[in-house]
């Protein structure tokens, strides 16, 4: 039996492949998203966690400060340590080096001690190039290129690194097999002089010995303030941390295809069930139980599920290697900037994803094998079948959408908003469940008395209102998810776009260092901000000093940003109460993802270690307020130039930002600061605008794959309601018949059935745009800040949302139009004769 099961079940797929290909290829679409981004982001991630083991050696333990490093004399007090076995000292340095075109490419430098480098960080020794000195790897002058900075310099046999606002030009003596980004080593002593390291190192990496206890050593060390013992896996850590709500976030909107997937197998096989009722009968009268009839549909539905789960996990698979091959395993998210990590397959994956396919399937297939397993096959074959609806319960439905509401005020966990997405679902399982009752208060609200069709197609809309459940699920489920979507974006766009325009009030910009991480090296002069006050047509400069803290050895670093504030209500894009300055204590303005991260908020003190001061002496700023920073999701704090330069004594400055005077050139200002610059290629230049468009430009790419999913869920929603009123014209041919005796004609056939398309896609339609808009309430104020840690306003974009409820209105009425003329195309006045 279950060899003719299957057989049967094939025998339906081969006979109309055109209908189920559509089914399949939504669960393979789903399947092959979510299964991409999983390899995606796990080959980036240990492509990434490989580079930091290479760069981090096979250190037991490694002494780390702020990225300012600390005293070179702790090496010494290191090394001669009885249960220490070897310390190597390394500075870690981000920068920019001059391709040959003259374009800075971000390169990391890494200096080293090459007498103990080689037991502890062996990927960090250099192989001299052929010709080169024996002893070039102690050359204070030669660098050494992994193979990601060959790749983008060439053959070069000389690079120009920018320290400061300067170039240093050092000779290229051979390679190092260090992967990752663009990096190179060089001679410890040498970084130092370049660099301005002279007397501080950037980290200590140290073995012990066999049996050596590692909290006993910390303890036994005595480490200054500031100064403190990491584990060498920590960095890869936190930005595995950093970046799991992103990944998280993505995997949850490919997994959208994958429900709206569902309801397509449940409308087509309602359609297939609805075909095949006289074959489904006459098995059950020659004994095939109603049991057997359940599992004959989910076999169908299984052997969908596992055709797409095939053809999504190749699919995904090339999708991700493609991926990984011209957006470098990053997907816009920024966490992983200059890795190209090669695919890595992983089995599991592909094993988790694949059963999310088939139990789509399963779960889209199981109230169409209940409807099977439920008919009487004596009456089915005279065509005397029940509705199948039963005496539903009101309650389902009011549960979920309850549920829904509940969760979506539980707090996330472990960082994710697991609830929120809970909530999601239930909320759009609890409006599928309500169709019924939508249906029934539309048909309330119309009572038309003059049409005999009109009333004719309501009235029967409102006896067999369970039957808009299969018509109009898929309408609610496509519906709700494009329209919240639209509302999500549309409100992150409009809130980024109206952010912009306050942080960015100058009309032109001068950047030294495009990243918080380079912001040490590449600077600007001294004195360079005054020249540039001086250049004609220049009413106004303000300076910019960015600086990279780690408060938390479990969090990634926070960007410190000092530039005059002025005052903050009009200057930052500020959220909630502004509270007054405290006598004695210097104000600071905190990102919300600060005060969610560190539990800061308005009125508390927060201790910052500010650069160039003792160690163990933090400062205390009062926290007067929170601003948006769509910029940093790590955190970010804001502070007066002049109170950073008063209490750290560092004058350096990474941007100015520029007013001009009214009818000046921008191109003309640019001209005459390249020549007051040391070295013009080391500064760049932009105008609001132009950062504007690039900032919504990468918005918009970022956001690409969402607007795609719309017009997917919404031509899965349509499909549904051709799909599910082919099986009622096909179920109700001997009712039609009926109708024709009694003297309607064809047109007046399809006219009732337009009707009642009409109605049951607008009760879903409506359903689905309310129901939208409360899965948009949960994305926006919910789901957004818990994995991002920012806040935006909710916008709704009502004519998008009208063209968008018009469009599925008239699609939907028109689709049933179409598959009842198409299901009725014989002569329905002789499906009577079938009961005779």
């Amino acid at each position: 039996m279950p060899a003719l099961l299957w057989l049967f079940s094939g025998a339906e797929l081969r006979q109309h492949p055109w209908r189920h290909a559509t089914a399949l290829l939504s669960i393979a679409l789903g399947v092959a998203l979510a299964f991409a981004v999983q390899l995606i982001n796990a080959s980036a991630l240990s492509e990434f966690s490989s580079a930091l083991r290479s760069i981090n050696g096979q250190a037991d333990i490694e002494l780390r400060a702020q990225r300012e490093g600390f005293d070179e004399r702790l090496y010494e007090h290191v090394a001669v340590q009885p249960q220490v076995a070897l310390a190597s000292p390394v500075i870690e340095i981000d920068t920019y080096a001059l391709d040959a075109a003259g374009q800075r490419v971000p390169v990391r430098v890494l200096g080293i001690d090459a007498f103990s480098a080689a037991a502890l960080s062996p990927a960090l020794m250099p192989r001299p190039a052929e010709g080169a000195s024996r002893f070039a790897v102690l050359d204070p002058e030669a660098v050494f290129l992994n193979p990601a900075a060959r790749q983008r310099f060439g053959a070069a046999t000389s690079l120009r690194l920018q320290a400061g606002a300067a170039l240093q030009a050092l000779r290229v003596d051979g390679s190092v097999g260090l992967d990752g980004a663009p990096a190179v080593v060089m001679d410890i002593a040498g970084a130092q002089a370049h660099f301005g390291w002279l007397g501080r190192v950037s980290r200590i990496d140290l073995r012990l010995v066999p049996g050596a206890d590692r909290a006993t050593v910390i303890a036994a060390l005595a480490l200054p303030p500031g100064v403190r013992a990491a584990t060498p896996g920590e960095s890869g850590e936190r930005i595995s941390n950093l970046s799991r709500a992103y990944r998280v976030n993505l995997t949850v909107l490919a997994l959208v295809a994958l429900f709206t997937g569902a309801f397509l197998v449940f409308s087509v096989l309602a359609l297939s069930v609805a075909q095949r009722q006289p074959q489904l009968a006459l098995l059950g009268v020659l004994g095939l139980s109603g049991r057997e009839r359940l599992v004959l549909v989910l076999a169908e539905s299984a052997l969908l599920g596992v055709a797409g789960s095939l053809i999504g996990l190749l699919g995904g698979t090339g999708l991700a290697a493609l991926a990984l091959r011209w957006l470098s395993g990053d997907l816009g998210g920024g966490f992983f900037p200059g890795v190209t990590p090669s695919l890595q397959f992983s089995a599991t994956a592909a094993a988790v994803y694949g059963s999310l396919g088939v139990a789509a399937a399963v779960a889209g297939g199981w109230l169409p094998a209940r409807m099977a397993q439920d008919m009487a096959p004596a009456q089915a074959l005279k065509g005397l079948g029940g509705d199948g609806a039963g005496k539903a319960s009101p309650w389902p439905g009011p549960a979920l959408l309850a549920a829904g509401g509940l969760l979506s005020m539980a707090p996330p966990l472990g960082g994710v908003p697991i609830a929120a997405y809970l909530a999601v679902a239930c909320l759009l399982l609890g409006g599928i469940v309500c169709v019924p009752a939508g249906v029934a208060l539309l048909l309330h609200l119309l009572s038309p008395r003059t049409n005999p069709l009109a009333l004719l197609a309501v009235e029967r809309a409102r006896d067999q209102r369970h039957h808009a459940t299969i018509a109009v699920a898929g309408v609610v489920a496509s519906l709700s998810l494009a329209v919240a979507l639209t509302v999500m974006v549309a409100s992150f766009r409009d809130s980024v776009t109206r952010w912009l325009d306050t942080v960015l009030p100058a009309d032109l910009y001068v950047r030294s260092a495009a990243t918080t991480s380079a912001a040490d090296t590449a600077f600007l002069p001294p004195g360079f901000v005054a020249q540039v006050a001086g250049v004609p047509g220049v009413q106004r400069v303000d300076a910019l000093r960015m600086v990279s803290l780690q408060l938390d050895p479990a969090l990634a670093a926070i960007a410190l940003i000092a530039r005059p504030v002025g005052d903050p209500a009009r200057s930052l894009p500020l959220v909630g109460e502004l509270l007054p300055a405290r006598t004695g204590l210097p104000s600071a303005y905190i990102s919300e993802a600060m005060q969610s991260l560190y539990r800061a908020a308005p009125g508390k003190t927060l201790a910052l270690p500010l650069p160039g001061r003792a160690a163990g002496a933090p400062v205390l700023f009062q926290v007067r307020g929170v601003w948006r920073d769509y910029a940093r999701q790590q955190g970010s704090v804001m502070i007066d130039l002049a109170d950073f330069q008063r209490l750290s004594g560092d004058t350096r400055v990474n941007d100015l930002a520029l007013w001009l005077a009214p009818g000046t050139a921008p191109g003309e200002v640019q001209q005459t600061i390249r020549q007051l610059a040391p070295e013009p290629a080391l500064i760049d230049f932009a105008t609001p605008g132009d950062i504007r468009a690039i900032s919504l430009r990468i918005f918009d790419r970022s956001f690409a794959v969402t607007y795609w999913l719309q017009a997917v869920a919404v031509a899965i929603g349509l499909f549904g309601i051709a799909a599910s009123f082919s099986a009622q014209v096909l179920a109700r041919r001997k009712e039609f018949g009926l109708l024709a005796h009694l003297g309607l004609t064809r047109a007046d056939v399809l006219t009732v059935v337009a009707a009642e398309g009409a109605v049951w896609t607008a009760a879903g339609a409506l359903l689905g745009l309310q129901l939208g808009l409360a899965v948009s309430l949960v994305l926006v104020l919910v789901v957004n800040p818990q994995s991002f840690h920012w806040t935006m306003d909710v916008l709704v974009p009502w004519g998008r949302l009208a063209l968008l409820f018009a469009a599925v209105m008239l699609a939907g009425t028109v689709t049933a139009f179409v598959a009842g003329r198409q299901a009725a195309r014989r002569d329905i006045v002789l499906a009577v004769k079938e009961d005779w």
